[in-house]
């Protein structure tokens, strides 16, 4: 059995707090913000970096094979890239949305000035009674445009809002915890891990336990674009941990019920060794582990080695549904991939 009970409690209020806190690509001040919050509380040092990212640090017990995690707080999102004639925005994708999925979809435009105006997500001409061709339109981001729930219909009136080309908008979350251990939510990817290793760090501090290693921990912000892996973390490094959502869907052994490990995704494959020794504590601990290879699939490990990082690497994380959609997970994938950070962190 594992030795540290991660609180399922902490867990879930920790998710949802992250979830309802919008952190697009490009726009995470306020979840960074949140997650050093967390940190100071479970007593673990931490700073920004220049691109925005925070790193926390533990000295551990040894530094003679240094260690690191990595989750990423950025998640997909949108930005004002046109205001229409009709007063309606469009919008570019801050990397991998499935615009279908968005389609209806409430939103929150941030502008410059701070305000918060609402709107949602529609098909442009999007009436059936007008529109023969609506139900079978492709949606993307030339068919779908921003509805905005204030009196405009010209761009000038809708730049007197305050609105311009670079707002970020925010798709809302629609985060739900069910009785039956069900987490549904946008941004799972990968906000449920960012709760994972903080409900590892807080195992490891209510059994008063240290790291056998020293240990930095990378929360990133530019995962979604590509090039979050490097930020931050020591050149010394032997291990790299890299904790993101697991592929769940047809052809792969993954569910939403546990934590699954990639020995390979479309980038290539991780670390063997790395990777081996992971499993080998998950069946010592009795952690539901699962492998799985990712057809179409990168992390911030794979940008870390691109960035020039020497560490082994390897890939774990809890099992998401419909990922880049509505998402879904369950509370035993986040406990168990709690519990093998966890144990990890205190293995020699």
């Amino acid at each position: 059995m594992a030795q540290f009970e991660i609180s399922t409690d902490y867990l879930k209020r920790v998710l949802e707090d992250l979830i309802n806190t919008p952190s697009p690509t490009g726009d995470t001040d306020w979840a960074v913000q949140m997650v050093q919050n967390e940190l100071e509380s479970l007593e673990v040092s931490s700073s920004k970096t220049t691109k925005g990212a925070l790193v926390a640090h533990y000295d551990g017990l040894r530094k003679s094979k240094p260690r690191a995690l990595t989750a990423h707080i950025d998640t997909l999102g949108a930005m004002v890239s046109e205001v229409k004639s009709n007063g309606r925005l469009k919008l570019t994708a801050l990397n991998g949305v499935n615009w279908p999925t968005v389609e209806s979809e409430g939103v929150t435009i941030r502008t410059q000035s701070e305000r918060q105006i609402r709107g949602s997500v529609v098909l442009k001409n999007g009436a059936v009674h007008v529109n023969k061709d609506a139900s079978t339109e492709k949606r993307n981001s030339d068919t779908l445009e921003v509805r905005i729930d204030e009196v405009t219909s010209s761009a000038e009136e809708t730049r007197l809002l305050g609105i311009d080309v670079g707002d970020y908008v925010y798709f809302d979350p629609r985060f739900e915890a069910s009785d039956s251990g069900y987490i549904r939510s946008r941004f799972l990817d990968d906000k449920a891990c960012v709760a994972c290793v903080l409900a590892a760090l807080k195992a490891l501090k209510d059994d008063g336990v240290t790291p056998v290693q020293r240990t930095d921990i990378l929360f990133s912000v530019h995962e979604e674009v590509g090039h979050g892996g490097h930020d931050g973390l020591p050149d010394d490094l032997n291990e790299l941990i890299v904790i993101d959502m697991a592929v769940v869907g047809d052809g792969q052994a993954g569910t939403e019920h546990m934590c699954s490990i990639c020995p390979k995704d479309s980038s290539g494959p991780y670390s063997k060794a790395l990777t081996s020794k992971l499993k080998q504590i998950s069946s010592q601990q009795g952690i539901n582990l699962v492998s799985d290879v990712y057809p179409y699939y990168g992390s911030d490990g794979s940008a870390y080695w691109r960035q020039g990082g020497q560490a082994q690497v390897a890939l774990i994380g809890p099992g998401v549904d419909t990922s880049h959609g509505y998402e879904r997970t369950h509370i035993d994938a986040l406990r168990d991939t709690a519990a093998l950070i966890a144990e990890y962190l205190v293995a020699d």
